[in-house]
């Protein structure tokens, strides 16, 4: 008999795994074009999707899936890798590593992205700098992803300015059990778009900031988490 506390990381139960984005939020949560996030879940031209959504019908995507999403945009930033190129790669990591969801996984944070890029190199031939410069990006954006013990993602940290990637601050945290997942300013649980609807009514940042006992920076990223997410 299969006792209950037998639960995959994984399981469909997991707030992790439920789904609660769209795909215009995801693309703008996380800097990428809607078109491009699309083809990311369903596929493009004949080329089947790299990522598996949580709700396929409508293209409901969960938590998990906004990770993944996340470690695919550092993968395709600078170097546009193209979708079928990138699903070979990752296909070849499953196979070396066995695991399931490769973008998802601690295995591929830790040797699984030497992998990955070695592979892209014999796909696409691009340069042993390129090969660094893209390994070094990819790692610098799995340092924003919080695990638990076993591995599994549980917080996000998107970035919210156009600086270096390890010069940006944690300002802003994805976490599905806060907020129902919504984004909201690290270590307050104050939602973004909370400041943001009161910022377009006419609070400046400092009253915000101080009204909610938040940094003014960390304000200004909230916003710009929010500002036009309605054309996403």
């Amino acid at each position: 008999m299969r006792h209950n506390s037998f639960v995959t990381a994984f399981d469909h139960i997991d707030p992790r795994e439920t789904p609660a984005y769209t795909v215009g939020e995801a693309a703008h949560y996380l800097g990428v074009p809607r078109t491009t996030m699309r083809s990311w879940f369903a596929g493009q031209r004949g080329f089947r999707a790299v990522i598996k959504p949580a709700e396929s019908k409508g293209l409901g995507l969960s938590f998990s899936n906004l990770v993944e999403a996340y470690v695919l945009t550092a993968i395709r930033r600078k170097h546009q890798i193209a979708l079928p190129s990138i699903r070979r790669g990752l296909d070849y990591v499953v196979r070396k590593l066995g695991a399931k969801r490769p973008l998802l996984q601690q295995k591929f944070a830790t040797n699984g992205v030497d992998l990955f890029v070695e592979h892209l190199n014999t796909i696409i031939n691009i340069s042993r700098d390129g090969q660094v410069e893209m390994a070094d990006l990819i790692r610098a954006y799995l340092e924003r992803i919080d695990r638990d013990a076993k591995g599994v993602p549980i917080k996000l940290y998107p970035f919210m300015r156009t600086q270096a990637p390890r010069e940006q601050p944690r300002t802003v945290v994805i976490d599905p059990r806060v907020s129902f997942g919504r984004p909201v300013i690290a270590g307050t649980g104050i939602p973004t778009a909370v400041l943001a609807e009161q910022f377009k009514a006419g609070d400046t940042v400092h009253v915000l900031a101080k009204e909610y006992g938040a940094d003014e920076e960390a304000v200004w990223d909230a916003i710009r988490c929010e500002l036009a997410l309605e054309a996403a």
